[in-house]
């Protein structure tokens, strides 16, 4: 149940003054002479202020949804969108005192959404043919709302470095990345903190130290954009650097904003020495820090206390789930202490942005971009034969999948060398979303942009037999073991392992089993490539995305093969390319049940 917003008078009652002296009505003024003996009011002990904190806001301005061209929808009545957060924000300002509230993100801003594409690659921010770019509609946004400070997410680096630097430049306020380093001097790339003053009336000003981290998987997610320029160390390192230098500058607080979840997992095994998921262990090894504000999963995190193993005291930690669904408030409380502020208590909560209307200042600013967006993405770009919808893509070999293999499959094809292209191709890919439909008759460009939502690029990377049996069985894990005469219910049948829609990749090219009676590591049967047993030693090109290419979610053998095709080129960009060129969309063209589940050797559907 959402929290109302905290009264003002209540929220200020908690910074206690005292010795204050209070007027009354019809009291006789002092004279001039008792003015000059009388004792200034004495200093406040105590006081309070709030960080409100957002994550993942992925271009999510209004609660929109540019796939379905209509207002966004979810089984549990959530809202997306900024301008809905931004009258949280006030309503928090409102309550508490302008000067008492500070704003801050912990990244992923600027991909996401169909308007994220468009402000990057169809009249992108850096500007085309000698013309100055547009502002992004999240600087727009962002620096209305008045955000104090954001952390650098991943998907910040998914259009380029240049991209990134000019968002950074419309921005009023800093990008924070204390792990991002030049690669060549393996300095901060970007401002690692800020220090922002709370203004208290008759004593000192409470110094709150911001730092911000970002993930160090960039590395292998972005590769291509950031090899050789950037490098990214782990969190718990440069946090162990830079907290205590916040404290001896002065700060009374130190917070941390971050995009790395808090359970400790990294997503691409031990392909890094660094932890993608470590705000806990920031938390728990790096003394001085208050409270963190937790990115990157997705998650909703309310309030999490971890203690730190050095000092004792525990540390709050807040992930306000993703799109603006949420906005995370953090309330401090301090006393002065001979001089020194101290934090007394903190408390995190997270706000539901469903409970109100969006703000007009924020619709005002961004509806013509908006707009803009809508009128694009309904662009129609052919026609389909047939519905291919991917309702049941995660536990079922359907159509709709084998539009994205047969594109993939079609683009590598066309740029092996002639010694590659002897060897047998194969593709894999993930099904993205399962409300993605591709409708029969007039198809648009976001009926394709629904199906691939991610701006990934294309690879082909060579495999042997072996090695794609191994890449096969990874991918298998997905599903809960089931044992043969029980009934498969695809409700809790898929995401076994924590292993999500996005990183699960099916195949095409090949055919096989997936046997889910079967321990995890035994499971592919009857793998095999025009009719016959694949061999161990047979080399394949498997055409693959950029972030699986580079080690995305862990799978073996492929972030070191050998590269036979690689291209800049949006797989969802060539999908759509593919629709324009043929005119018509006809599942007779690409079809192909070439897996299937089975509980030993039976098939499930």
């Amino acid at each position: 149940m959402p929290v109302p917003p905290l009264n003002r008078r209540e929220f200020v009652k908690k910074s206690a003054v005292t010795g204050a002296a209070v007027a009354v009505a019809g009291t006789v003024a002092a004279t001039p002479a008792q003015a000059a003996h009388r004792k200034p009011p004495k200093p406040p002990r105590t006081w309070s202020f709030s960080i409100l904190g957002t994550t993942d806001l992925h271009s999510h301005v209004f609660d929109w949804d540019y796939y379905t061209d209509a207002a966004y929808q979810d089984s549990k009545g959530n809202s997306v969108g900024v301008a809905r957060v931004a009258t949280l924000v006030k309503q928090q300002r409102a309550a508490k005192g302008e000067d008492r509230v500070l704003l801050v993100d912990a990244g992923d801003i600027i991909q996401g959404t169909s308007l994220a594409y468009y402000y990057a690659r169809v009249d992108p921010i850096v500007g085309t043919g000698g013309r100055r770019g547009p502002k992004h509609p999240m600087a727009v946004a962002m620096n209305a709302m008045r955000y104090d400070a954001a952390a650098l997410g991943n998907h910040e680096f998914n259009y380029g470095i240049e991209t990134l630097r000019r968002f950074e430049e419309q921005c009023h306020f800093p990008l924070l990345g204390a792990n991002a380093l030049d690669a060549k001097t393996l300095r901060p790339a970007f401002q690692p903190y800020t220090v922002k003053r709370i203004r208290v009336p008759g004593a000192p000003d409470i110094k709150v130290g911001v730092l911000g981290l970002t993930n160090p998987g960039i590395a292998l997610w972005d590769k291509d954009n950031v090899s050789g320029k950037m490098a990214f160390t782990g969190l718990v390192e440069q946090a162990k650097k830079y907290v205590p230098r916040m404290r001896a500058l002065g700060c009374d607080v130190v917070f941390l904003t971050d995009h790395s979840g808090l359970d400790g997992s990294s997503s691409y095994g031990d392909e890094l020495p660094y932890v993608e998921n470590a705000s806990n262990l920031v938390a728990q090894q790096v003394p001085g820090i208050d409270a963190i504000l937790v990115g990157h999963t997705h998650t909703e995190v309310s309030s999490y206390k971890v203690t730190n193993t050095e000092t004792g005291k525990d540390v709050v930690l807040s992930e306000p789930y993703c799109y603006g669904m949420r906005l995370t408030v953090f309330d401090f409380e301090l006393e002065l202490v001979r001089g020194q502020w101290k934090v007394t208590s903190t408390k995190a909560q997270t706000l539901n942005s469903n409970t109100v209307e969006e703000d007009a200042e924020i619709t005002g600013l961004l509806t013509a971009d908006h707009d803009l967006v809508v009128r694009y993405v309904n662009t129609p770009v052919g026609t389909c034969t047939a519905d291919l919808s991917a309702a049941e893509a995660c536990w079922k070999d359907v159509p709709v999948m084998d539009f994205i293999h047969q594109v993939q499959t079609a683009a590598v094809a066309t740029g092996l060398s002639t010694a590659d292209a002897a060897l047998p191709l194969i593709s894999v890919a993930a099904p993205f979303s399962r409300t993605a439909d591709i409708p029969r008759g007039d198809v648009t460009i976001r009926d394709v942009a629904g199906l691939y939502i991610y701006d990934n690029t294309l690879y082909g990377k060579k495999l042997t037999g072996a090695q794609l049996k191994d890449y096969l069985e990874y991918a298998a894990k997905y599903y809960h073991q089931v044992p043969a005469g029980t009934k498969v219910d695809t409700a809790t049948l898929t995401n076994a392992n924590s292993f999500w829609d996005y990183m699960y990749d099916t195949a095409a090219g090949v055919s096989y089993d997936i046997d889910i009676a079967q321990p995890e590591g035994s499971r592919i049967k009857n793998l095999t490539h025009a009719g016959t047993p694949v061999a161990d030693d047979q080399v394949f090109v498997v055409a693959v995305n950029n972030y699986r290419a580079n080690g995305g979610s862990g799978y073996p053998h492929i972030a070191a093969a050998d590269i036979a095709y690689s291209s800049t080129n949006e797989i969802r960009q060539l999908m759509i390319d593919y629709v324009t060129a043929k005119g018509s969309l006809d599942p007779a063209d690409f079809a192909a049940a070439n897996w299937r589940l089975t509980q030993n050797g039976t098939p499930v559907f």
